[in-house]
């Protein structure tokens, strides 16, 4: 590896601003990992070094024809010659996930973002909780590593519906070293299996403990609803699809601050779509308000909030929005496009 910095194809909008970081790599390795998984291992074609990222942070890649898919880093975060994504092949994909298992081929160059992170890990908390369900081990496993290496006390509860669909057993066991007493796997479709009793997961808990969850909606929604009486800011949860429906109500007016552009936000489409439609070239990737790249400057009006990475804190704010899923509560909403 040469050390230097990768090459970045640098995105603006119509406006001129700088949109994306976006990276040209090369698929230098798939990996079973599990039934119905496989792990993906991106390099630059030159053997650059990557972008930092921190455990918990995802990348968005480009899958041709418009599409772009968000997947966790579940490589150790101190390594910059690699980016290592696993997926799990949805039978009800929207084509992600079937275009990464059945087109992609060792040696494929494709384009990716740089990583953002909207689950990171507080690596000043006394014990750290992970919950993994099924894929949703894959940002854990990044912030297991970390944890090892600041010598820090974690414990995962890990979910699959059997040994064969849990991904990265092997790795996890290793991890865990002396101590196997940390990892709990949980498989409700093996013989005398059940679901995970979150309420004794949460009421067990040391009083400062942080807790993370990621994997399925019903499976966060049962997290959330477990840690209520816990502090917010010791509460942690990453979504990979939708929780709410996008707004589509209509009716209210873009007024684009940095351009002077006024866009009308008719019923029956989102901000996104009515941007993109006015030729307005915003970042986007999941277009259901899980991933962050759509987020855009508030300057001022009320937007009515669809999306699952904003807090509660931040929403309240009302500085900023997901262009993709989210809608307005005032009759305009002032950008900073």
């Amino acid at each position: 590896m040469s050390g230097r910095p990768c090459r970045f194809f640098i995105e603006f909008t119509a406006t001129g601003n700088t949109a994306v970081n976006t990276i040209e790599v090369r698929l230098q390795a798939i990996r079973f990992e599990a039934e119905g998984i496989q792990s993906f291992e991106f390099t630059t074609p030159d053997e650059r070094e990557l972008p930092a990222f921190s455990a918990g942070a995802h990348v968005d890649i480009h899958l041709g024809d418009g599409l772009v898919r968000s997947y966790s880093l579940c490589n150790p975060s101190h390594e910059r010659h690699r980016y290592v994504v696993a997926v799990n092949k949805d039978l009800r994909s929207r084509g992600g996930s079937r275009q990464m298992h059945e087109r992609l081929r060792v040696g494929s160059k494709v384009l990716l973002d740089a990583p953002r992170n909207n689950f990171a890990l507080d690596e000043a908390a006394e014990h750290t909780i992970l919950v993994a369900g099924g894929i949703g081990i894959t940002p854990l496993l990044s912030m297991i590593d970390r944890l090892e290496a600041l010598g820090r006390s974690w414990e995962l509860f890990y979910c699959a519906r059997s040994r064969r669909t849990a991904a990265f057993r092997s790795t996890l066991e290793k991890l865990a070293g002396a101590r196997p007493d940390r990892l709990h796997f949980n498989f409700d479709q093996e013989p005398g299996g059940a679901l995970l009793d979150l309420k004794a997961v949460v009421a067990n808990a040391p009083a400062m403990a942080h807790l993370y969850c990621c994997g399925p909606v019903a499976m966060l929604t049962s997290f959330e609803e477990a840690t209520s009486g816990v502090p917010r800011e010791q509460v942690h949860v990453e979504y990979f699809s939708a929780k709410e429906a996008p707004a589509v109500v209509g009716g209210f007016t873009l007024q684009l601050a940095r351009s002077g552009m006024t866009v009308a936000v008719e019923p029956g489409k989102t901000m996104l779509g009515a941007l993109l439609a006015a030729g307005i070239k915003v970042p986007w990737s999941c277009k259901e308000g899980v991933c962050g790249a759509c987020e855009t400057m508030v300057l001022e009006g009320t937007p009515d909030h669809r999306d699952q990475v904003l807090s509660t804190s931040e929403r309240a704010l009302n500085d900023r929005v997901m262009v993709c899923c989210s809608g307005s509560k005032s009759e305009t909403l002032v950008l900073d496009l």
